[in-house]
């Protein structure tokens, strides 16, 4: 599922006062398509995951608003086409509609779909925003 041709570059900045909204983790598209991004976080001993965020081009979505509490956060992003635009290599569920999943394993056999998602170490940052960008030409 992953094609290193159509990933999206990623830059990563901690947003002491860059982040838009003061969201705590907040997504930017600065692709020139609609993204839809689902998000992984630990909470407690289980991964759980959510989904969909649909971005517009250069907009920003707040994925989590409180505080960050965890040091990693993983991120899946795919144009309203399915293309994918950025994943990783942790595989957590996620479905067709809005969700909310406990758990990132056995996807397929609880009805899910299994997709690769990337790792972002916030650095035990309170706030972050993460940039989705058009892969170089």
């Amino acid at each position: 599922m992953v094609n290193h041709f159509w990933r999206a570059s990623v830059l990563l900045a901690a947003a002491w006062g860059a982040n838009p909204a003061q969201a705590d983790f907040a997504v930017c598209n600065q692709t020139f398509d609609m993204v839809n991004v689902a998000i992984g976080k630990s909470e407690g001993d289980v991964f759980v995951t959510d989904g969909w965020w649909t971005i517009g081009p250069n907009q920003c979505a707040n994925v989590l608003t409180e505080t960050l509490s965890v040091r990693y956060v993983y991120v899946f992003a795919q144009d309203v086409f399915g293309k994918v635009i950025l994943s990783g290599a942790t595989r957590m569920c996620v479905a067709p509609d809005r969700f909310t999943i406990r758990g990132d394993s056995d996807c397929i056999r609880r009805g899910f779909i299994e997709a690769p998602f990337h790792e972002v170490d916030t650095l035990r940052s309170e706030r972050w925003t993460l940039f989705l960008t058009e892969p170089p030409a």
